[in-house]
């Protein structure tokens, strides 16, 4: 049944494949819990009982609640699929409750550092420079995922209107604007990446010094080059510039159903994390500007 409930999540949830390998551990893991406590069952026939006893092992082996509750999710998906087939008659996960976990702010760099980065940062003018400059351009230009950027093909960007079409979460697509900036920007790089390369068309945007596709430790590895110069934050990578994307459209006033449509997230919730950031911006000027303050 796991077979038929991570095809189910392929084709018609449209999960992508770190989600899919992800459930698919999950599911791993409780069925050796399962094998060593109670032998004579599957998790197939596993009990609120049983289910409990390996979430109190997960949280007992150290594992942070943020990643037990993913587990925990993973099990309300995979039985839920499996009452709605008529495998199961009862839903073993319906009292199992999530761990409570802090709330953290999402890390994003600040505007002086961020147009320090990238009005002053010495990129090289060769394609290697050019190349580094619009993945640090393109992900804080537009806040698209690290996985977006990978897959990003040149004919998706739309330098006549200054589009690009990103295929998103679930394979949603989306169309996110650009500035004449980034513009200028993406057609040194073109130009740069044709004169590079022998072959006349490389479907991948971003492509490494070799002309590959790149891949996610790649990106990684330019990002973070970058912002060591600039910034002091803990966490300096690819998802960092998404969270500064938003952070400071929120700041400047942006409608938060657009950020929203902006980073492909399906729900509001996804997006006020957001707002909590620019809520202490606001604060920071009520504090200097009020008289009574």
């Amino acid at each position: 049944m796991q077979e038929s409930f991570l095809k189910y999540l392929q084709y018609e949830k449209r999960y992508s494949k770190h989600t899919l390998t992800s459930y698919k551990l999950d599911l791993g893991q409780l069925e050796e819990f399962v094998a060593q406590n109670s032998p004579e069952l599957n998790i197939q026939e596993a009990n609120h009982s049983l289910l409990r006893g390996w979430i109190v092992s997960l949280v007992e082996s150290g594992i942070q609640p943020k990643s037990i509750n993913r587990k925990i999710a993973s099990l309300r998906s995979y039985y839920k699929f499996l009452l709605r087939q008529g495998h199961i008659k009862k839903d073993p996960t319906v009292k199992i409750k999530v761990l409570k976990t802090s709330k953290k702010l999402p890390q994003f760099v600040n505007e002086a550092e961020m147009n320090l980065l990238l009005d002053s940062c010495d990129f090289s003018d060769d394609f290697i420079g050019m190349r580094d400059r619009l993945i640090m351009e393109l992900l804080y230009g537009t806040g698209i995922r690290l996985s977006e950027l990978i897959t990003l093909k040149t004919q998706d960007v739309h330098l006549q209107n200054r589009t690009i079409k990103v295929l998103g979460k679930r394979n949603k697509e989306r169309v996110i604007p650009f500035s004449a900036s980034l513009e200028k920007v993406i057609k040194q790089y073109l130009q740069l990446k044709k004169f590079s390369f022998s072959i006349d068309e490389l479907p991948n945007l971003i492509v490494t010094d070799k002309g590959e596709p790149c891949y996610p430790m790649f990106i990684y590895r330019v990002v973070k080059k970058y912002l060591n110069l600039f910034t002091t934050i803990d966490k300096r990578s690819p998802h960092v510039l998404r969270h500064t994307f938003a952070t400071h459209l929120l700041n400047k006033g942006a409608d938060l159903n657009a950020v929203k449509d902006l980073l492909g997230h399906t729900s509001l919730a996804a997006t006020q994390v957001y707002t909590h950031n620019s809520l202490e911006k606001l604060k920071s000027v009520f504090d200097q500007a009020h008289p009574k303050a």
